[in-house]
């Protein structure tokens, strides 16, 4: 179990920069994600820590040991590709014990320990069949069992689950993390899925354009975004631009064209009266009730229900305000509102309404 130290990394390909400047520290046996879109630099930064690309610029540490320039083979990581990359030809066993074949281990040492790592992922019984005997989470518990047994100093893994059906994905999300705790392991995890990095994570890192814009625990990035990037990229939101009214430490007064707002400031942004900004309200923060006296209160907001769409555990609407339209969700609704002539109220309290820069 080791922590990784990423000093002020830079990658370019030809002309482009890929990361700039990255610094991160990643603690002794976390399950830590790389989170952003297709291009933001996550998949260069997971090379960079297996040795596949070499930095221009910055440091890589695996606890005390600086390994920037040491290849590949040397770093000894535990790597899981997208495309598991398995052995047609040979067994589950053989597919599992070829890392421990090329080391030279003794063939006792092979076979306990090719046994020990297919019990890990629930393959025990599976060491003599073929590849194309197996089902694809059956061939992702064999990629992970192939990374896991030559004892990596670390584990990589780069959107391992992309290949999977819905109902697979989420078994394997709680194996994956189930394993990296039993096995005591530092792992890096690249996905774009953020569902899957909030169930699996400790911490996690959302990349844009190679460079790191927030970093924290999966409730700090959902619920704390610092800007509106990441706001919208961990999930759906509605944005409603309007101007400081006033502010007091972290709490902020904000005048919208749907009314007036109350809620909080993030990552430091300390922004004066006058100033332009962004509200951020998620779907499932806003609660349905009927019109009422109080409709100037702060965070209240009058319409009509114009969409419904139910989903079983949830009700997504599409709820009509003047000065524009908000995205709701019902959890566990007990009834879809089917009435689009009634006049409603939609309310957020202040603690899930975060006022972002522009």
């Amino acid at each position: 179990m080791i922590s990784l130290s990423i000093e002020d990394l830079t990658k370019r390909f030809g002309e482009v920069t890929a990361l700039h400047r990255i610094d991160l520290r990643i603690a002794a046996g976390e399950v830590f994600f790389l989170l952003g879109p297709s291009g933001c630099g996550k998949t260069t930064l997971l090379r960079s820590l297996a040795g596949f690309y070499l930095p221009e610029e910055g440091r890589i540490r695996f606890g005390e040991d600086d390994v920037t320039h040491v290849p590949p083979h040397l770093r000894n990581t535990g790597m899981m590709f997208q495309s598991y990359a398995l052995w047609p030809h040979l067994s589950v066993a053989r597919n599992v014990a070829f890392g421990l074949e090329e080391r030279r281990v003794p063939r006792k040492e092979i076979d306990r320990r090719v046994a020990e790592a297919l019990e890990s992922v629930k393959m025990g019984a599976y060491g003599l069949r073929r590849i194309h005997q197996l089902s694809g989470g059956q061939q992702q518990r064999v990629a992970l069992a192939r990374a896991l047994v030559v004892r990596p100093r670390c584990l990589l893994l780069d959107e391992p689950l992309s290949n999977l059906d819905t109902k697979l994905r989420i078994e394997m999300r709680g194996e994956i993390r189930r394993i990296c705790k039993e096995s005591g392991l530092t792992a890096v995890y690249v996905t774009h899925d953020q569902k899957e990095a909030c169930s699996i994570a400790d911490r996690m890192a959302v990349l844009e354009a190679g460079h790191i814009r927030q970093h924290g625990t999966p409730a700090e990035l959902y619920r704390q975004p610092h800007s509106r990037f990441v706001a919208d990229f961990m999930g759906e939101t509605n944005f409603i631009e309007g101007k400081i009214v006033s502010r007091s430490g972290t709490h902020a007064e904000v005048a919208t064209p749907m009314g007036p707002f109350s809620g909080h400031t993030t990552g430091g942004w300390q922004p004066e009266p006058g100033a332009p900004c962004v509200v951020s309200i998620r779907p499932e923060a806003w609660r349905l009730s009927g019109n009422g006296a109080s409709d100037a209160a702060a965070n209240r907001v009058r319409g009509r229900l114009q969409e419904r769409v139910y989903l079983g555990e949830m009700a997504q609407y599409r709820f009509a305000a003047e000065g524009g339209a908000l995205k709701i969700y019902e959890l566990n609704p007990r009834f879809v509102e089917t009435g689009g002539d009634r006049d409603l109220a939609a309310q957020a309290v202040p603690e899930d309404v975060v006022v972002l820069p522009p």
